[in-house]
């Protein structure tokens, strides 16, 4: 099994002017500490207006620079907001790509679509349309980062000429696709477009170990993979701190992660949000005095000493979760309490879990090559090949048989003007 750590950026009201720049600086010293610990992946979300919970809007460039700070981990870009009105689908594309080749060949993509009105509303989005939205979007952008040119696409929900979209990504077709899952429905739908799973967790073990064993048999039968290649694996996200004491890895964690289920829960299920003055943190002080204490994270966490997170883990390594990613910087837990939360639980968790991970994989993969082998060719038969010689010829806005008039221009700009029209001349005949 492998581990993750994921930024959401939470940042708690009060707020000083320095407040975000500290928040991203101590976040790329963690990836690259993360990157050194043998982490294996450091997600980075996308998520609006969401103060407080998430200050993610651009991932894509806080990626960037851990590309940078980093060697070895993989980088997920995960999730991107797939609907068009989030990201122009082409956009998309160019992003993955250059991330790709600036992380030489480190990223994974992820997508999802978002549930919170504040989002949704924010950029015009129709909530009911968004599941389609994504759909749609990421098989044209499947098709953006593999096929040279692009054959073009009218859909739906967003339109696209025939165009070559460069650059193209490091690994081919394209990275790895992901799905963000908060229901068994989107999971089975993960299954049924061959893309990896991001759930957002499991009330234990056992129920992993069930979604997990259906996942797996949808994929075999019924797969027709919406990318070039499919990603059969499933991670699930925890909330995260690791430390010797069990008594201050509960306080600590609790308190922090409490602050982060409070906020998710004002922005998608009961929260009345004023932007720009509704105080999320004293809000839950609020509630947190009035309840006595932090309440109990609903489903399963990975807060505890490392004893304690070793069984945990060794419980979803059994039920068959590939990844799990730790949800490691929550309300105000500070940066010197996160990297030795990381440090610890990499020297004294991970290791275990890393001496089998090669094997398993290797077995994971033997014993579905052949359902990969059908669910590609189920793929083969849905999506006819591209005639690139339809691919029709784009003219500049200047390209013109008519000389331009060079009468009234000094003698050096004529001569620059006569060497231009000799190249409109040739490149006239190359296009005839």
């Amino acid at each position: 099994m492998k581990f993750g750590i994921q930024f959401t950026q939470q940042l708690p009201r009060p707020w000083t002017e320095k407040s975000e720049r500290d928040l991203f600086a101590s976040s790329l010293d963690q990836v690259a500490l993360a990157d050194t610990l043998g982490y294996d992946y450091a997600w980075a979300v996308e998520q609006h207006f969401l103060e407080e919970y998430s200050h993610s809007s651009a991932p894509e460039i806080f990626l960037a620079a851990a590309s940078q700070r980093t060697n070895r981990i993989r980088l997920g870009h995960g999730i991107v907001l797939m609907p068009p009105g989030y990201n122009e689908p082409v956009r998309v594309a160019e992003r993955i790509a250059t991330l790709d080749l600036l992380s030489g060949g480190r990223l994974d993509f992820g997508v999802g679509d978002s549930k919170s009105r504040m989002e949704l509303e924010g950029f015009g989005i129709e909530p009911s349309e968004r599941r389609d939205m994504t759909t749609e979007a990421l098989e044209q952008v499947s098709n953006m980062l593999a096929l040279e040119p692009f054959p073009g696409f009218t859909g739906k929900h967003f339109a696209m000429p025939a165009r070559n979209v460069v650059p193209k990504p490091t690994q081919k077709p394209h990275p790895p696709l992901w799905m963000a899952a908060s229901d068994e429905a989107t999971i089975q739908r993960a299954a049924r477009i061959g893309v990896g799973v991001l759930a957002h967790g499991f009330a234990d073990a056992s129920e992993a170990k069930r979604i997990v064993d259906e996942y797996y048999e949808i994929f075999k039968t019924e797969c027709i993979p919406i990318g070039h290649n499919v990603n059969p694996n499933i991670a699930m996200l925890n909330p995260f701190y690791c430390n010797a004491d069990e008594d201050d890895a509960l306080r600590i964690g609790m308190s922090a992660h409490g602050f982060g289920t409070y906020a998710v829960r004002h922005y998608y299920t009961f929260g009345r949000h004023r932007p720009g003055h509704t105080d999320i943190a004293a809000h839950w002080a609020a509630v947190r005095e009035e309840l006595g204490g932090d309440p109990p994270i609903m489903g399963s966490h990975a807060i505890g000493t490392p004893r304690q997170l070793a069984q945990r883990m060794r419980d979803f390594s059994d039920a068959g979760i590939d990844q799990v990613v730790l949800l490691h910087q929550a309300g105000t837990m500070t940066h010197d309490q996160i990297s030795a939360s990381l440090s610890l639980f990499a020297s004294e968790v991970m290791p275990e879990f890393a001496e089998t991970a090669t094997e398993r994989a290797r077995r994971k993969y033997a014993e579905l090559a052949p359902y990969i082998q059908d669910a590609l060719e189920r793929r083969r038969q849905k999506y006819d090949a591209v005639d690139l010689c339809e691919i029709p010829s784009v003219e500049a806005y200047g390209l013109t048989r008519e000389a331009p008039n060079t009468s009234g221009l000094p003698p050096g700009a004529q001569a620059q003007m006569a060497t231009l029209n000799r190249m409109r001349i040739l490149a006239l005949r190359l296009n005839e």
